[in-house]
Order: structure tokens, then sequence, then C-alpha cells
């Protein structure tokens, strides 16, 4: 399938993260857009056109419906697909971005959401989900649903989905993108990040990215 426009922009920059533990693919990143001369001094990678915001409805850890794009709608969101028994990519991207929350103040803090998409519902159940979330912040939101669903808004999001691999018992790993999208108020985002960026770097950029 031929992706087009904003998503294969996220898609080429997601492939530069792909992955965990031993199912991990390295590809070389794409090269960031040019920044506008007076544009803020953003760390995240530009791609080139600005991703908008996707839609798609996956159920929370509470068994709601969330649909995404409504339920975030004005607030600075971040979006991530991965999954609890990820031994790297994951918990380092949620433990970078509640670094990068808990450094702001309140008045900005309340404006801001994390969106954790779990690839791997067969073990991610509702309460394990809420569970491995927590252990960063209470406030992050977890999204399961079946992988028709979960695959549907990896797309929507411009976000390679990865092939189906063989389960072997209860310990097995997932391939799956490590890329972090993050959407402004105005729901495009205006960079990405890959592996390898630093907590400072989510923490430098995210007021800045509450002005768009």
């Amino acid at each position: 399938m031929t992706r087009t426009g904003p998503a294969a922009a996220v898609a080429a920059l997601a492939l530069a993260a792909a992955g965990c533990g031993d199912h991990a693919a390295t590809h070389p990143a794409a090269a960031p857009a040019p920044r506008q001369a007076d544009a803020p001094a953003l760390h995240g990678l530009v791609p080139s056109p600005l991703p908008r915001k996707p839609s798609f409805t996956l159920t929370d850890t509470a068994g709601r419906p969330f649909d995404f794009a409504a339920r975030t709608r004005g607030r600075l969101t971040y979006l991530y697909f991965g999954y609890t028994h990820c031994p790297d990519a994951c918990p380092t991207a949620m433990t970078d971005l509640a670094y990068a929350v808990h450094s702001q103040p309140a008045s900005i803090r309340h404006r801001v959401a994390v969106v954790f998409v779990t690839v791997d519902p067969r073990r991610d159940t509702r309460r394990a989900l809420r569970a491995w979330l927590d252990h960063y912040d209470r406030a992050f939101v977890g999204l399961t649903g079946s992988i028709a669903a979960i695959d549907a808004a990896e797309h929507d999001a411009g976000v390679p989905v990865a092939p189906a691999e063989p389960e072997a018992g209860s310990h097995y790993a997932v391939s799956h993108s490590s890329v972090v999208l993050p959407y402004s108020p105005d729901g495009r985002a205006h960079v990405v990040y890959t592996q390898g960026f630093r907590p400072a770097d989510f923490a430098h950029d995210l007021p800045l990215l509450l002005r768009y």
C-alpha cells in the first residue's frame, strides 16, 4: 500500500526507529525539512509536509471507547505505538515523556496528553496496560483493541504496520515503530522523535509545541 503526503513523511521517519529488542530493524533516518528563519528552535525532526492528527477509536483501560481526535482536541498530544513487554524502546519513550511532562508547571501539564496504543493486545490486557503506564504517569492514556483496529490506527497515523510474527507461548517480541508523534493543538505534528533523542529534547520542545 502506498502512502502519500503527511503519512509518507511519518512512515519514512518511523522506519528509522522500528522494532524492539532482537526484532529491531535499522533504517536511515529521513532528513528533517528546512526550518523557517523565524521558527522556534525545536529539537525534534521536522517532517514535510506536517502530518495531521489521525482519527480513530479504540478502547481505553477502563473499557470505554476512546475517540482519539475528539478526546484530545485542543491539547498537545503525544501518540506512541508499543507494548508493555518491550525491553527497551517503549519504556525509554514513556520515561522520556514522563520527564518532559513532569518538568512543566501545572498550567502546562493539564494541556498535554500522552496516548499509548498497544500493538500486543493478547498480553496487554486493560489491567496490565493500566498498571504498566501507572509506573510513568497515572494520567497517561492506554488504548487497545483488535489487531485489525490497531493496524488501522497505525495506518491512519502514517506508521508502518509490522508484519505479524509467530508467537511462542507468553515470551515473544513484537516488531513495531518506535516513533513518537506529538500533535500540537492545531492538530499537526510539527516535529517527530525517533530513538536517540534525550529527555531534555522532549522537555525543551514541549512548551514550544503548545504554541501552534
